[in-house]
């Protein structure tokens, strides 16, 4: 069995090697916390975090299932119809982000399996059966590659678009070294009523000092990759989004707070926020089907 470790006085686990140290916590939505290779962090926690107000918190990788984003009603924010026309509410980006996920043993010492489940409370959200885990691993080579394994428990087909969101550790005086590649079909925006407006995409190479990448979705990725990297120093991170056992990701989304902010967002998404009533990105689990989303984060040149 897994030990739990403490971090920041709160229970977690860390998956470890010569070079890196990740740590995950499965109370608190099965989020990557930290990924630290060499003392230098990749994934990014501030160490003043308030626990207290995990939503809050600008860090880690928050899991966001089982709709990602903003969704609304009739212009009213946090609101779904579902297909019999009943609104219900969907905070944003879900409520997986926060919720308690069982450890799931028999994964090897380099994984961890994170399992949530449909229950009384979800069932106020998401009127579905399911089994949603998060499988955390520590491949050789530096790379961290995250499963979504989202099963349908129920009759009728499940509705879903997961996502990641990882905070990245970039200091804001550098980010004008930074560029990011993702050649794509179109960019996005979602509009205040829900809706999804597209552009052409303009260039393959985005310079994460554009104040117009903020909550832009880069939609359909082009090519297997996409490469973060600092055009002064090399230093480079490459999330692999094209895995074989995997669905395909729908956008890459491109986020930070502010111009100060000590991180930068990149977001792979299986759909586009509010899919629900759009349809872009919305996929179903057929009754007694499981399908597998497959991110890997290369940090080897990081």
């Amino acid at each position: 069995m897994k030990s739990p470790l403490l971090f920041q006085n709160q229970p977690a686990f860390e998956l470890s090697d010569a070079e890196n140290r990740v740590a995950v916590s499965a109370d608190h939505g099965a989020r990557i916390l930290r990924w630290e290779r060499e003392g230098r962090e990749i994934i990014t926690w501030p160490d003043d975090a308030d626990w207290t107000k995990i939503l809050k918190v600008r860090g880690g990788n928050p899991i966001l299932f089982p709709f990602l984003a903003r969704h609304f009603v009739d212009g009213v924010n946090e609101l779904w119809r579902d297909s019999t026309g009943q609104v219900r509410p969907m905070p944003q980006h879900g409520f997986a982000r926060d919720a308690k996920f069982s450890v799931v043993e028999g994964e090897p010492s380099d994984s961890l399996r994170m399992r949530l489940t449909d229950s009384p409370a979800t069932k106020d959200f998401f009127p579905f059966s399911f089994q949603f885990d998060v499988v955390v691993s520590l491949l050789p080579g530096s790379r961290l590659e995250i499963r979504f394994e989202t099963t349908n428990r129920g009759d009728t087909p499940l509705p879903y678009y997961a996502g990641h969101h990882f905070y990245l550790a970039l200091p804001h005086e550098e980010r004008a070294d930074w560029i990011v590649q993702i050649p794509c079909s179109t960019w996005g925006r979602q509009a205040p009523d829900g809706s999804i407006v597209h552009e052409d995409a303009k260039a393959d190479f985005l310079h994460l000092d554009d104040p117009a990448l903020i909550d832009r979705f880069q939609v359909e990725p082009l090519a297997p990759n996409v490469t973060l990297q600092n055009t002064k120093t090399r230093q480079r991170l490459v999330f692999e989004l094209k895995d074989p056992g995997s669905v395909s990701w729908y956008a890459v989304t491109t986020w930070t707070q502010a111009a100060d902010s000590d991180f930068f967002c990149i977001e792979p998404w299986l759909g586009l926020p509010n899919a629900i009533h759009h349809g872009e990105g919305l996929r179903h689990v057929a009754p007694g089907k499981t399908e597998v989303a497959i991110c890997t984060l290369d940090g080897s040149n990081w």
